[in-house]
């Protein structure tokens, strides 16, 4: 290399003398949430080698001879003498290639090749070849990244556009090592010419769906009120009936009818993805509400989250701010179903492993949908259904009390008639529905914003307590009934307490009656008040 142009390289000075330890910044996650590690990196005298310190996994000691073959392709050789890389703070375990462009820049930096002043945090895998690759978990990385105080990010351009979605992010972007190399006053030259290298297409996440409006729906007036309803209060929901009555076809079009994600919500079902899509980035923020439905062979790993390493998020998270749809629940694993009863309380689900446990937030609105019996045509005529009593029984009981306790609406859902078929009315559209729910949300963040919630399915039952929210014991005198004789829960009352605000804000009244509890209750008990013939 040409003397001169080392003289344009800074020098790390530690104590006014030159030192051979050279310093970068990277992140590591664990699920969501992230720490800032920093990268050592020590040029001693000994045999040559390279140790990486610092709990790496089987993946992270594998960059050793990604970042040798990299540097070596820019133009810019590691070190011939023993290269030791300590990663800061040494008991939390590091995974995956998001630190490779963090340990080469360290290295070049002991040994006084690019200068060792900023503070960047840098998130990239690099390829043999000097290319900086997109690594999963940008987003959630870059968040933790500003929250600690680093704002300035170098990232890959694959990876570009998800860093950029969080505020406050100062990002810049490059293709190759060497690009980095010489943008921090270092000689490269790269032997694969930038212009040259192929990047894979931009790879979103979220995949989209087609369009589905609620006008598609025939008949079901009371099933489509129920899904109003639902989507304005945030409420859970049961839909059971014979096959071909329109229960999918309902469940589908609900993220039709919600409205957008808050910034908040959006950020984190975006970060979501990012932490659950280790082939792609995601290139733009998620708006609409997530629409999950796994088939009832699912495990329980995919619907609540887990795997080998790192926990991975499951369906409960990456339904966050939108619904997860169970199809033929009765049909999936009874602990699977359980261990939803968790998250639906909490809003989030916690996974605990040996190493480190994971934390992913999971607001859903679970939809459930259930045929009567295991032949479907227990329509109460007994005309079709051929089901013993017993298998019926075997049948509904895979859900579980607990589980069905925790579901605000449970409706039933009749067969479809000739009329309403064939009729040229047209339900109203999803645009007509979206107006009105988007009304009540409002009323709803009005009201709710000082007691430190925004829906009403946050209301605790506290908080329902307070002089804000306390209802006249005149209206509640048939829920109190209720709740005496055992017709239900403490909780099932605090969640028709719920539906009644729900309905007031869709009525545009400041304060639901009677009528609204009463309403409320038959929507709650509508399923087993028509299987016990009540």
């Amino acid at each position: 290399m040409d003397e001169s142009l080392l003289g344009d390289i800074s020098t790390v000075i530690i104590d006014d003398q030159p030192t051979r330890l050279g310093r970068a910044h990277s992140v590591a996650l664990t699920g969501m949430s992230g720490s800032i590690v920093e990268i050592e990196a020590d040029i001693g005298q000994s045999l040559p080698g390279f140790t990486l310190l610092g709990l790496p996994d089987q993946s992270l000691q594998e960059a050793k001879d990604r970042i040798r073959s990299a540097a070596r392709n820019s133009g810019q050789e590691l070190t011939r003498r023993h290269l030791t890389v300590n990663l800061i703070p040494a008991s939390l375990h590091k995974r995956g290639s998001v630190f490779d462009l963090g340990i080469a820049m360290a290295a070049l930096a002991a040994d006084c090749r690019v200068e060792g002043e900023s503070r960047p945090v840098f998130l990239a895998a690099l390829g043999l070849d000097g290319a900086l690759r997109h690594a999963p978990g940008i987003l959630p990385a870059v968040m933790t990244s500003v929250a600690h105080g680093f704002t300035e990010i170098i990232v890959s351009e694959e990876s570009a556009r998800e860093a950029r979605m969080v505020p406050g992010a100062h990002v810049q972007a490059f293709r190759h090592l060497s690009e980095v190399i010489r943008a921090f006053g270092g000689f490269a030259r790269a032997t694969v010419k930038t212009d040259e290298i192929k990047r894979p297409a931009m790879v979103d996440s979220v995949v989209p769906r087609p369009t589905l409006d609620l006008s598609d729906v025939v008949g079901q007036h009371e099933a489509r009120f129920a899904l109003e309803i639902a989507a304005a209060g945030g409420h859970h929901l049961m839909l059971e009936g014979p096959p071909g009555a329109g229960k999918t076809m309902l469940a589908e079009r609900l993220p039709s009818i919600l409205p957008e994600l808050s910034d908040r919500t959006a950020l984190e079902a975006t970060a979501l993805r990012s932490v659950a899509s280790p082939g792609g980035s995601v290139s733009s923020l998620v708006r609409t509400a997530p629409f999950q439905a796994p088939h009832h062979s699912s495990t329980m790993a995919s619907i609540i989250g887990g795997g080998s390493g790192m926990a991975r998020p499951g369906a409960v998270s990456l339904a966050h701010g939108g619904v997860l749809f169970l199809d033929e629940a009765p049909e999936f694993d009874r602990r699977v179903l359980d261990a939803l009863r968790q998250p639906l309380e909490s809003r989030h689900v916690e996974l605990h492993r040996s190493i480190s446990s994971v934390t992913y937030p999971a607001s859903f609105q679970l939809v459930l949908a259930s045929n009567p019996c295991p032949c479907g045509w227990d329509d109460g005529t007994g005309r079709r259904c051929n089901c013993t009593s017993l298998q019926r029984r075997r049948y509904t009981s895979r859900l579980s009390g607990p589980l069905l306790d925790r579901i605000d609406i449970q409706v039933v859902v009749p067969r479809v008639t000739a009329s309403e078929v064939t009729g040229p009315v047209a339900g109203e559209t999803s645009a007509h529905v979206l107006a009105r729910v988007q009304q009540a949300v409002d009323r709803q963040r009005e009201r709710l914003t000082p007691l430190g919630v925004e829906s009403n399915m946050e209301l605790t039952g506290t908080l329902l307590k307070h002089p804000r929210l306390r209802l006249q014991p005149k209206a509640l005198t048939a829920l109190d009934g209720a709740l005496d004789r055992g017709e239900m829960t403490a909780r099932g009352y605090a969640r028709v307490l719920r539906l009644a605000w729900t309905l007031a804000d869709l009525d545009g009244r400041d304060w639901p009656d009677a009528d609204e509890i009463d309403t409320a209750m038959n929507l709650r008990m509508q399923r087993e008040r028509l299987r016990n013939g009540s």
